[in-house]
Formats: C-alpha cells, structure tokens, sequence
C-alpha cells in the first residue's frame, strides 16, 4: 500500500527549509530552487505544494509567526500560572528581539518581507499579516489592565505607550542585528521604559525571563 502523504507536515518541513535558507543568505536571495534543495525536494514539489515564490514567502512568514507565538508561550509558562499585565508585555517584547538564532532568524524574514513588499508588487498583494494592529491591541489592552490595578501610570496614554514600545522594540531588535548594540543593552534599554511605565511589580514572582534566558524547551 502506498504510504499516505501527510500533506501540511510536507508544506511546514518546505517552510522550515525556507527560513533556514533565508536565514543563512536574506529573504531577498531565496528561490524555489535552492528552498527544494534544502528540503531535499524536488523542484516540481514545491512548485506543486506553492505555484509561485510569492505564495511560499507568505506561506513562511506565517510558520514562522506560529513559531513565534510559541516563543511567547514559553516565555509566560515560565513566567507563573497568572503572569500579571508587565510580565505578559516583557514576553511579548524581549521575544521578539535577535537574542539567539531563531529570534535573530524571526526579526531579519519579518524585516526583509516588509521591505520587499514595498517594491514588490506581487508580494504587497499578499496580506502582511492578518491583523496588523493585533500587537498594538494586545499592549493597550495590557497596559489599561495594569492602569486599573493601579500597577501602571495612570495618566499615561495606554496606545500611544503600546505604539512606542513596539517601534521602540523594532528599532532595538534591528540595532542588535547589525551590531550597534549588545542584546543585554537593549533588553536594559527596553527595562527603563517599562519601569517609567510600570509603577509597581505586578508580583515579585511574575518577572518575564531576560532574553539572555532560554525559554523552557
């Protein structure tokens, strides 16, 4: 009897070979050629599995947003059974800067994908991401959780707080990935602001991991 194909595990090991190519050369030099080679596919495979190279870079930056999300999860399980509102926003920030190879993987795709789609036409016209202002939400969200229990400064702008962490994060993450500045510096950098923010510790055992951590495996 032939083996039967288990289709989603053969596009996620293709998508895994993507990232690993694009990680090692950018996203910018990756074809469908030397994506099959990595995955030890045939050419006619991924083509069959994404029709064009468009569809397969889309298909990678959601895998690996999955990935990511699972990051985060791993960051909060080791945060506590109730990680309070600045231990859920540390997770969610220090996940996503390059502190070791798959977050630096994660931060050059996404970067490189937004920048391409800018002059790419074929890659505009697939959706970035599904909800670009999800992150946005999850912060404000956070940070009035925070202002209500009286943790966070309450005259502080909830949104505008959450839009500058995010840029700021951004910004940071691109700074390690060039060298300008050490991980442990930015995660400094990002600490200060979030003590301007924070007022008092959601609990002294709710305090996220520090990137140089590893989350549990």
């Amino acid at each position: 009897m032939p083996k039967r194909v288990d289709h989603e595990e053969r596009r996620s090991q293709i998508a895994e070979a993507l990232i690993r190519v694009a990680g090692r050369r950018g996203l910018h030099a990756v074809g469908m050629r030397e994506v099959a080679a990595e995955a030890g596919v045939s050419l006619r495979l991924v083509q069959y599995y994404f029709q064009t190279k468009e569809k397969l870079l889309f298909y990678g930056l959601q895998h690996l947003t999955d990935r990511f999300t699972a990051r985060v999860g791993a960051r909060l399980r080791a945060a506590g059974q109730a990680p309070g509102p600045r231990a859920t926003v540390e997770a969610l920030l220090l996940a996503s800067l390059p502190t070791d190879e798959e977050s630096r993987t994660f931060h050059l795709l996404y970067s490189s994908y937004a920048i391409l789609s800018v002059t790419d036409e074929a890659l505009a016209a697939q959706p970035f991401i599904d909800n670009p202002e999800a992150a946005e939400d999850a912060l404000t969200g956070l940070l009035r959780q925070a202002q209500e229990a009286g943790t966070a400064d309450p005259d502080a702008d909830a949104r505008t707080e959450a839009i500058s962490l995010l840029a700021m994060t951004a910004t940071l993450g691109t700074s390690i990935l060039v060298g300008q500045r050490k991980p442990e510096s930015a995660v400094k950098v990002l600490h200060h602001h979030l003590d301007r923010i924070f007022t008092a510790p959601d609990h002294p055992a709710h305090r996220a991991p520090s990137a140089g951590a590893a989350p549990p495996g």
